[in-house]
């Protein structure tokens, strides 16, 4: 199954962090803003009908946090037949990713 998703977790308290509002971007376009729900989670970034290509997309968080307002993570899609799970690992003054799986 290809698409992108995406999971936060706040590390200091040890727990999915909810209702923050996350938006993807292919290039400079606004694809899609979603909201993570009870686990922390975005299952599927890509609305129904958006045609998934090879290219720049952007993950922009709105986490609201102490010192980091918004976190933007850019990865490059080579195959789009792929999945891409980018998740964010957060605390009040630093945060990490990697590709999923």
């Amino acid at each position: 199954m290809s698409g992108i998703s995406t999971h936060i977790l706040d590390t200091s308290a040890g727990k999915p962090d909810v209702g923050i509002l996350v938006h993807l971007f292919r290039a400079d376009a606004l694809v899609n803003s979603l909201i993570t729900n009870t686990d922390g989670r975005v299952p599927a970034l890509l609305p129904h009908g958006f045609e998934f290509t090879a290219g720049t997309y952007r993950l922009l968080f709105e986490v609201q946090g102490p010192f980091f307002p918004e976190v933007t993570i850019v990865f490059e899609v080579k195959d789009a037949l792929a999945h891409y799970h980018v998740p964010l690992l957060l605390s009040p003054y630093g945060y990490s990713t990697y590709r999923g799986s």
